[in-house]
Order: C-alpha cells, then structure tokens, then sequence
C-alpha cells in the first residue's frame, strides 16, 4: 500500500538531515522534539514553502516541482495567521474562493464547519474580538475546508491555558477521524503527544532518532537522548551516569 505522504532522504541546509519519513493515509503522526530540533522545517518542506534536498512524495508521486499552493496542504502555523480584516466565516471561506468554488458550495462547507467546530455564533466576529481558544478553531476549519491532502498543525495550543489544551486535544482527535484526515501534529509537550498520536517520530537536532506507535516509543526509547525527552526515568539515569562515566 502506497503511503500518503513519504519523505525520502529530505535534507534543509544545516537544520534537516537525511530524514525518510512514511504516514500512512489517515494517520495522525505526532512530530516531537525539543525546540530548534527543526520540527517546523519539516512541516515547511511538506507544505512546499522552503527548499530542501531529497524528495517529498503524495501517493506514491513526487511534488517536488510542485509549488506551496498545488500542494492542497492544510496547515495551522504557530501564530495561526488569520486574517483580521475578514470575519470568521470569510476566514473559513478564503482557501474556497481562491480554489474558485462555487459560491453555493463555499457557504455549504462554510456552515458545515461552523457548525462541526461549533463556532456557529461567532460568524460574524473578527478574530480580534475571539479567545485564543476560539481562534484555533477557526484557524483549523480554515485549514479543513478544502479537504486538504494532508493536515500540518505546528504546535496548535502552544499559547493556550490547561485547561482548553484539554479540551482542544480531544476535539482535534475527533475531528482528525471524523475527516479522515492524514495529520503531522507538532509538538514539544510530552503529554500531548501521548495523548494525541498513532505514531510518534522523534526529532533531535534534525534527524528522526525514533519513530513507532506512540507507547513503544514512550516505554522503549531508541536512545539515551529519546529517553530523556519523553522522560523514561530508568533509561534517562543509566544514560546520565553513562555520561559522567565515560566523561
């Protein structure tokens, strides 16, 4: 069965190196690290919005030669980049009318995810006047309207308290099966990554040290600088000693 998505020996100037990466089709793969590891990079070259060397495949095909907006990627940045000039239904609708949808058709799949992200009372409201909160849920409908090939979430609560990180952990999870949608969901907190993926792949100073389902990751890390990461204690201070010793 051919992958959805495949990285093959991507490389990005001094921050990538050599990464060969396969998700399967609507597979939620959570991409940890620490920050600077390059775990943004990698998204970018996904999304086709930075060079790089080696080759990104979709469905078994190269879209090397394939700009950022033939992609069809979904992508939620960090600062989530909506637009302020536009109200939130506008927000949703922006990728549909640059696709030329009909506009009978942008207001069908508007509502649908107005309605799905239940953000139905907020249509008219400008993100300015919006919680973080509910920014991110109209910034990852935005990114769902297109039905995109592949969804890219780069560190989506980094700025949210606790308690809405919960809750939009849970509701991410949902949607990404109620889509079907194969995700790359960044990010650098432990918990979260264990709660919210099928697969981890760890990235350290630019290279994948580890990837596997989500608790062999977590209870037989590859190395002692995994271990440390996702905070399995027992090899972490074998690790640590290791060090001094050989120091």
């Amino acid at each position: 069965m051919l992958s959805k998505v495949e990285l093959l020996h991507v490389s990005n100037r001094y921050i990538l190196h050599d990464i060969n990466l396969k998700i399967d089709d609507g597979q939620l793969l959570v991409l940890l690290g620490p920050t600077g590891a390059g775990k943004t990079t990698l998204l970018n070259v996904i999304a086709g919005i930075t060079d790089y060397e080696g080759s990104v495949l979709f469905d078994g095909e190269s879209v090397d030669d394939k700009p950022a907006s033939k992609r069809n990627v979904g992508y939620v940045f960090q600062d989530l980049a909506l637009f302020p000039h536009l109200d939130v239904a506008s927000n949703i609708a922006y990728g549909l009318k640059v696709r030329k949808w009909p506009q009978s058709e942008v207001e069908e799949r508007v509502n649908e995810l107005l309605e799905l992200m239940q953000i139905k009372h907020l249509r008219h409201r400008y993100p300015a006047s919006l919680s973080g909160g509910e920014k991110q849920r109209v910034a990852l409908a935005r990114a769902l309207a297109y039905f995109p090939h592949i969804l890219l979430l780069d560190e989506p609560f980094n700025h949210l308290d606790r308690c809405t990180r919960r809750h939009l952990r849970a509701e991410v999870r949902q949607i990404q099966k109620h889509f079907k949608v194969t995700t790359v969901f960044v990010t650098h907190d432990i918990k979260e990554a264990r709660e919210v993926g099928d697969i981890v792949a760890v990235l350290i100073g630019g290279k994948l040290r580890q990837v596997g389902d989500t608790e062999e990751v977590f209870s037989n890390p590859a190395d002692g600088e995994v271990a440390e990461l996702v905070g399995h204690r027992e090899y972490s201070v074998s690790y640590h000693v290791c060090e001094k010793v050989d120091g």
